[in-house]
């Protein structure tokens, strides 16, 4: 709208200066058509002036757009990065031990514990609590291998690779402590499984000894 006012503005100005060519030899309108000429002039000088005020305007608008736009663009960038898992997380060595730690895991309550229920030393009580004991710590380590598949997995989470590796340290540190208990766990309950098992013989021993039926 701005630029329509300006020409049709400019043009009136022109139609004005019409009449010269009529007037050409009469000294009044010929100091009329100067100063029209240099009305005209200043008028020219004017409509530069906006012309080059809206052209420094519209730069600064379109530099300005530019930039918020690039920084969106940057900032889209480093979001869809982030959710990207880069090679230097996946190739992380406690990936791997942690993985590893979970198949340990698994294995060493399952042996054991068949090993306690076949012992005989146990009442039905003491296997259930740790029957319990065992889900429990399976539960756990089952969550930290979600978590740990959630970071690795793109377009999963957004995180940099330093949390990611934080992360992944984190999960490692609390698996090898599920499995450090667990082992202790399974030590004691050993430990007092051969004591039984050797007061069992020693009862039995005694017993042939003397001739004890049951």
């Amino acid at each position: 709208m701005k630029t329509k006012a300006i020409i049709i503005a400019f043009w009136a100005a022109v139609l004005t200066l019409n009449p010269f060519a009529k007037v050409l030899g009469q000294s009044q309108e010929m100091q009329q058509l100067i100063l029209n000429i240099q009305k005209l002039a200043q008028f020219k000088k004017i409509l530069t002036q906006i012309k080059d005020g809206y052209q420094i305007l519209n730069g600064g608008y379109n530099n300005i757009k530019n930039i918020a736009q690039g920084n969106y663009n940057i900032h889209k960038q480093y979001l869809d990065g982030l959710l990207n898992v880069s090679p230097t997380v996946r190739n992380y060595q406690r990936v791997s031990k942690i993985i590893n730690y979970q198949m340990q895991l698994i294995g060493e309550y399952k042996r054991a514990y068949s090993r306690f229920v076949s012992s005989g030393n146990f009442s039905p009580e003491e296997l259930a609590y740790m029957a319990r004991v065992y889900d429990n710590l399976l539960s756990q380590s089952l969550r930290d291998l979600d978590e740990l598949v959630m970071i690795l997995t793109s377009g999963k989470t957004r995180m940099s690779d330093d949390e990611r590796l934080e992360t992944i340290d984190r999960l490692f540190f609390e698996m090898e402590d599920k499995l450090a208990f667990l082992r202790e766990f399974n030590n004691s309950a050993s430990v007092m499984d051969v004591q039984r098992s050797h007061e069992k013989q020693d009862v039995q021993s005694v017993r042939s000894l003397y001739g004890i039926k049951k």
